[in-house]
């Protein structure tokens, strides 16, 4: 069977129907809301990004690049204080011996 891709079809064969009015035709109230009044404060890790959405699988290894980047940091304070607390034991210990 032979595709018809680019006939046109017959001009009466399909008339469009003009006799309901239009969106814009028709009375409508005017929105004068403003547009930031409603959106909670930005901020934080969850930003909104702008564009095309990203695919599951990007948005998944961004999540977990962003969990790992916090853990870390979080582990490497606990190094800090851990080692803190090991001198000031060390301190005290050697100011009961001297």
């Amino acid at each position: 069977m032979a595709k018809n891709r680019n006939k046109k079809k017959k001009a009466g064969a399909d008339s469009m129907d003009t006799t309901e009015p239009t969106v814009s035709d028709s009375a409508q109230a005017m929105d004068t809301s403003e547009p930031g009044a409603s959106r909670p404060a930005a901020g934080g890790l969850n930003r909104i990004q702008k564009g095309r959405p990203m695919k599951r699988s990007k948005n998944v290894r961004k999540k977990k690049a962003l969990e790992k980047a916090i853990s870390k940091t979080e582990q490497s304070f606990e190094k800090v204080a851990k080692s803190e607390n090991k001198k000031q034991r060390t301190q005290s210990a050697k100011q009961l011996y001297d």
